[in-house]
Parts: C-alpha cells; sequence; structure tokens
C-alpha cells in the first residue's frame, strides 16, 4: 500500500501543525473553553519550544482569521533598525545581506502578533493561552526524527561557521541549542520558559518595552548590533484587507505584499483562464508559477516605502499578457535566492464557524544565529531576504520591512468559507499553495 496521511474529521473544532504536542495544545485550550484564536496562538507559542530549527521567539509572523462572516489579515513583520542601509553594508565590500549575525536581524514580530490576534479575537486569558508552551520549555519534550534531523543539521552548520568565523553576537547560540538532541531526547528550555511567562503576564509588552526588550537592545550594543529601543517599543502589527483574486468558482485569499501570496494569486489568475485538461499538465502550473514570481520579485517590496502595483498585478489584462508567453517549451527562469527553508505552519477552527491560518519563521534554520543570553530568545535572519541592488524596490533601508516567504492562505467559495490552508518551504510556498488550490478546486481531493 502507497504511504499516506489520514484524514481527520471532527464536528467541534480541529488544529493542525507540523508537532502532533503543539496540536495537542491548541486542542487542550478548545477543550477548555477557547476558541480558535485562542487555539492558534497557543499552538504557535509552542512551537518555538519544540521546533526551535524553524521558528523561535525572535521571529516573524502572519494571519489570516475568518469570523464567522469577515477575513481579516494581519502582517505580524518587522522593520530593518532605524540605523541600518544597504550603503553600509555596500560599503563593507558586501553584494548581499549576510544570512547571520546582526545584520540579518529585523524587529521580531511574532510576539506582538500572537499579543494582537489575542486581543482582538481572544476569548480565554493569554496566561492560560500560553500556559501549554511553557509547560513543555518548562518539563521538556521528546524531540521527534523530523526535528531532530533539522535541529542537528542547523546546530552543525552553526559550529562549522563559529569555528571558522567566530561572532561575539552567536556565541550563546551553542549554549541554547547544542549538542544536538538524539531523537526521542528530553529538551528543556527553562530561559524560554521564564520569557513565556514574562510576555505571559504582560500580554507580550515585555518583549518590546519591559525588561525583556532592555534585555535585546543591551546585547545588541554589546555585540555590534544596530537594534535600538525604539525600534522594539515603536513596532506594531498591521491589520490588513486581505487580497483575493477566482479561480473557477472558488476565491483565494492572501495578505497582501510585503510578502509573496500575490505571486499565488497571479498564478492562479493565469491559470484560470485555460481548461482544466491543459491546467492538469505540469508543465502549464510551473510556467505559470514562474511568471509570477518573476513578476513578484521584480516589484514586491515594503508598500509603506514603494508603491507595489497590486491591482495591476492581478488584472485580466496581466494574467493574458503572461499567459501568453507559456509555450510548449519552457522559459528559462531568472534565478531565485533558494536560502529561505525554514517555516511552521498551522491552522484552527472552532464550532462557532471561527478558523484560522498561522504562520512563523525565523526564515532559514535557526535564524540568524543570533540568541540573547539567558533569556531563550533566538533572533530571525529575516533581513538577509532584503537587496543590496541600488534602486532594487526591495532595497535595504532603516525602518522598512523586507520582502517575506511566509505566506497563510485561506479558500472561499461564494462568500462562504471553505477553510484555512498553507503549506511550509521558503520561496516554495508560492507553488504550493497553487497546488493545495487546484487539487482542492479541480482534483476535489480532501483538503
Amino acid at each position: 500500500m502507497a504511504p499516506t496521511r489520514p484524514s481527520v474529521y471532527a464536528r467541534r473544532g480541529v488544529v493542525c501543525t507540523s508537532h502532533p504536542l503543539a496540536a495537542s495544545a491548541g486542542l487542550r485550550i478548545l477543550q477548555a473553553g477557547g476558541n480558535a484564536a485562542d487555539a492558534a496562538i497557543a499552538t504557535a507559542a509552542c512551537l518555538p519550544v519544540l521546533e526551535p530549527c524553524s521558528n523561535g521567539l525572535g521571529s516573524d509572523a502572519f494571519a489570516l482569521i475568518w469570523d464567522g462572516t469577515t477575513l481579516h489579515g494581519l502582517n505580524g513583520s518587522g522593520r530593518a533598525p532605524a540605523a541600518a542601509s544597504a550603503d553600509a553594508l555596500r560599503e563593507r565590500g558586501l553584494t548581499e545581506v549576510p544570512l547571520f549575525g546582526w545584520d540579518a536581524v529585523t524587529v521580531p514580530g511574532m510576539v506582538r502578533a500572537w499579543a494582537d490576534v489575542h486581543a482582538r479575537f481572544g476569548r480565554l486569558p493569554f496566561a492560560d493561552v500560553l500556559a501549554p508552551a511553557i509547560e513543555y520549555a518548562e518539563q521538556g519534550a521528546p524531540v521527534p526524527p523530523m526535528v531532530a534531523w533539522g535541529w542537528g543539521r542547523g546546530v552543525r552548520a552553526a559550529e562549522d561557521r563559529l569555528a571558522a568565523q567566530p561572532d561575539p553576537a552567536c556565541a550563546h547560540f551553542a549554549a541554547l541549542f547544542g549538542p544536538a538532541p538524539e531523537v526521542g531526547e528530553l529538551r528543556a528550555f527553562p530561559a524560554m520558559a521564564a520569557t513565556l511567562r514574562a510576555i505571559a503576564d504582560s500580554h507580550g509588552e515585555d518583549f518590546y518595552s519591559g525588561d525583556l526588550a532592555t534585555r535585546i537592545v543591551t546585547f545588541a550594543e554589546q555585540t555590534g548590533g544596530l537594534l535600538a529601543a525604539s525600534d522594539l517599543a515603536d513596532h506594531r502589527s498591521q491589520w490588513v484587507e486581505p487580497i483575493s483574486a477566482r479561480y473557477r468558482d472558488h476565491e483565494v485569499w492572501e495578505i497582501p505584499p510585503n510578502g509573496q501570496g500575490i505571486a499565488a494569486l497571479l498564478a492562479l489568475t493565469i491559470l484560470d483562464g485555460l481548461p482544466a485538461e491543459q491546467v492538469a499538465d505540469w508543465h502549464v502550473q510551473v510556467e505559470a508559477v514562474k511568471l509570477a514570481l518573476a513578476d513578484t520579485h521584480a516589484v514586491v517590496a515594503d508598500p509603506d516605502v514603494v508603491d507595489v502595483p497590486v491591482a495591476e498585478l492581478l488584472s485580466a489584462a496581466h494574467a493574458d499578457r503572461r499567459r501568453a508567453l507559456i509555450g510548449d517549451v519552457a522559459v528559462a527562469p531568472d534565478p531565485v535566492d533558494p536560502r529561505a527553508s525554514d517555516t511552521v505552519y498551522l491552522c484552527a477552527t472552532d464550532d462557532d464557524g471561527m478558523m484560522v491560518s498561522f504562520i512563523q519563521s525565523n526564515f532559514h534554520g535557526f535564524g540568524s544565529q543570533v540568541v540573547v543570553p539567558d533569556t531563550g530568545i533566538s533572533l530571525q535572519n529575516r533581513g538577509s531576504g532584503f537587496s543590496l541592488v541600488p534602486g532594487h524596490p526591495n532595497e535595504l533601508a532603516g525602518g522598512k520591512r523586507p520582502f517575506h516567504t511566509i505566506i497563510p492562505g485561506f479558500l472561499a467559495r461564494g462568500g462562504e468559507a471553505v477553510g484555512p490552508y498553507g503549506v511550509m518551504g521558503g520561496h516554495m510556498q508560492a507553488q504550493g499553495h497553487v497546488q493545495v488550490a487546484l487539487h482542492t478546486v479541480d482534483g476535489r481531493l480532501d483538503p
């Protein structure tokens, strides 16, 4: 029999993510009277403890929340430090933003995203929602095979890099994450538990303007980072209007730029103009995604800084022009940076009809490998997603958000929710969203 994953059905709520203990934490919250927002946050808070090689307390996050009648979008991505500049890196002879160290660090937005989703949609006390994550961090949890593999890969890579290029900003990495655990080994994070407790008690404020913020900024000052107290204190999530495209009789929803969700919508708009039997050809799917990603990487950046032509990209006329380029022979693609690779996705629903699509990420492995001592806070390397090409829309600048790969998705039909969906895998995510939509709508496969 071919390997498969069984479908799960439930009447009163479902929680889904990559780690069963995180999903079970979300389910516990539902059983305790919480709603889908509470369950999603509880699950999300467990994942830095259970899968630190994919996300950490210094990550970014995005969410789509269906409240039963309306879809809401949250952009929880952080900005580059105000003092950052592309010129400064170019003067050091760099042609791209480094993957590791303080140069790669942007303001972590995930903790604020948890707090903001909870403030608007949560039902249970925030401390109750974060309690399972604190429990796992204090008592430890067994490490499953895939996490052990990713953990080991990341620790070995960090050890090799730091042996060749010592970096005081990364000096505490090994103390937090090393040595790499064996499969089934119990791994606890006491410092992370204390930090999660401070986050729970302050509804996230301590991370941005309290003692935790002071410790982050002090460590940056001591080890060459540009992150300042004002960068953290000024950070806010953004509630945004989700963007959509039709595919057949469905609506596919994404978060608007600075992320790549628009690439999935553009590809689906291109494919929507073709008959199902032609779309079933993998060559056609691949060409549509390549065209969509080429447009996305050319113009998508922080819309607060540059003009991103969302309406034009999603217009029927633009899709017609791009569709006309698809022939029988593959077009050589422009190279795309493949470095982004580590993310966690989760979704939750409840018996009141609320549905949450949520994603958070270190960006690459353990992120920047910058660990704030005695806090359990590891910082993402999302800043390495900036460009150093002068004049590029995604060129690094102080206070600017980088191009983002992580995208939550949502599917509807006739204005009624079908459900949340998402994938993990860096730049592959837009392609993954297209494939999920095609298999669900055309293939009629079980979501």
